[in-house]
């Protein structure tokens, strides 16, 4: 988690700055979000997808995508005065995954993005958050033209444990992944104490 301290001096609460993972399967939107919410200019490190990798990028679904992130996005936004958000996309490849331990040092917990016409390809993220206890929300990016499930039943289909929350949102609009960022940061804070109040009790 980054973060400042107090300022002693005058006793204010200095900007509080907090690490937030945006992961989910190849296509499903990671970049878009973060370059839709960011108020700065978002890094990207995307390449062409090339026809080396046709045999391992499954494009089906999103036959139109012709670029993949091959390290990580990176974008801030400003939820309130005082506290911000360092935004991290994951890339989405299996072969990129060793990047992953490396993001996810340090983050107060991540945003998992999914599309229900390839949902399975969520399932690794919702994995490897949950094994390593990292909160996590499921946002379900609703795609023009594609059928809409509820939050209950994206949620039983994952086979989430019960509480992770899951919303719907348009990664394009950055209103909508503003409030999906909330409310990672409402459901972590909540994980983080209750965590905290364990270990003392």
């Amino acid at each position: 988690m980054v973060s400042e301290h107090s300022d002693t001096t005058g006793g204010d609460t200095a900007p509080l700055a907090l690490k937030i993972l945006v992961a989910g399967g190849f296509g499903v939107g990671k970049t878009t979000m973060v370059g839709a919410v960011s108020e700065i200019k978002p890094l990207r490190t995307e390449e062409l997808l090339s026809e080396a990798g046709q045999s391992v990028d499954d494009t089906d679904g999103v036959d139109q995508k012709v670029t993949t992130t091959v390290a990580m996005d990176f974008g801030r936004i400003t939820i309130r005065s005082g506290l911000s958000l360092y935004l991290f996309g994951t890339p989405g490849q299996d072969r990129f995954w060793f990047l992953w331990d490396e993001l996810s040092q340090g983050a107060l917990g991540a945003v998992v993005l999914a599309d229900t016409r390839r949902l399975e390809d969520c399932f690794p993220a919702v994995d490897y958050f949950e094994h390593r206890h990292i909160p996590f929300v499921v946002a379900v990016n609703c795609f023009v033209g594609t059928r809409t499930y509820g939050a209950q039943d994206v949620s039983r289909a994952l086979d989430l444990d019960g509480g992770t929350p899951v919303v719907l949102c348009d990664a394009r609009d950055r209103d909508s992944g503003k409030e999906v960022l909330i409310r990672l940061v409402e459901y972590a804070g909540r994980m983080h104490t209750a965590r905290l109040l364990d270990s003392v009790g």
